[in-house]
């Protein structure tokens, strides 16, 4: 399940953040490539631990927590710190598919990715090239998504970056280890708790259908959640 959340971040903070990205000091991407996406991996990162990586970092996971979208589709128990990522000049990332288990550096902490996250820093018509390309059950999906915006894929997913001929790609990037490590049982859920939202403002809060729907939510939460 492929999910676009738009305004995790709203213009004002994206210029700001866009603005300390482009005058960041950037190391090679491949300090942190693994075997074998040290191939087809060409692009620069933010160093883990460096003090705007953190203050971004920090700024998108709070306003995750406030977000009812990002909420309702990951129902996170965990996320990886997010990181940072720019394509220019010709960087990509050819196809890959994440780690199942990654480390926070730094502590002991380790998380599952369930689902891996992309925001953007750089409007689209900033930079040629870049797309997010997720393979699925039903062909490749491409993303190039306005700045602020996010997108939620499953982590088991094989995805690329196309090269970036023109300009720069600027992005966060990171995992979510879910409450419901099931991909189908969490999109079953994200479904009917989407439902709910839609119905919400139509009926009495006490209306006994919608109440019901509530009930089956919450029990199967009960049932699949692991926390």
């Amino acid at each position: 399940m492929l999910i676009a959340i738009p305004g995790v971040l709203s213009k004002d903070e994206v210029r700001q953040a866009h603005g300390q990205l482009v005058q960041a000091e950037w190391e090679d991407g491949l300090k942190t490539a693994g075997t074998l996406a040290r191939s087809v991996k060409r692009n620069q990162q933010l160093a883990d631990g460096s003090p705007l990586a953190v203050e971004l970092g920090n700024a998108i996971l709070r306003k995750l927590a406030a977000n009812p979208l990002f909420i309702s589709a990951a129902l996170p128990a965990k996320i990886y710190p997010p990181k940072f990522n720019c394509y220019r000049d010709g960087g990509t990332y050819g196809a890959h598919v994440d780690s199942a288990v990654m480390q926070v550096p730094g502590s002991s902490v380790s998380v599952r990715s369930d689902l891996s996250a992309t925001l953007f820093f750089a409007e689209p018509d900033a930079y040629d090239g870049g797309e997010l390309e997720i393979e699925g059950p039903f062909g490749v999906q491409s993303v190039k998504l306005q700045a602020g915006d996010m997108v939620l894929y499953p982590s088991s997913s094989l995805h690329r970056v196309t090269p970036v001929t023109q300009g720069a790609r600027l992005a966060a990037f990171f995992w979510i280890q879910s409450m419901v490590a099931d991909e189908g049982e969490r999109a079953l859920l994200f479904d009917l708790d989407q439902s709910i939202q839609s119905l919400t403002p139509c009926v009495a809060a006490d209306d006994g259908a919608l109440l019901k729907l509530t009930g089956v939510y919450h029990n199967l939460l009960r049932r699949w959640a692991t926390v």
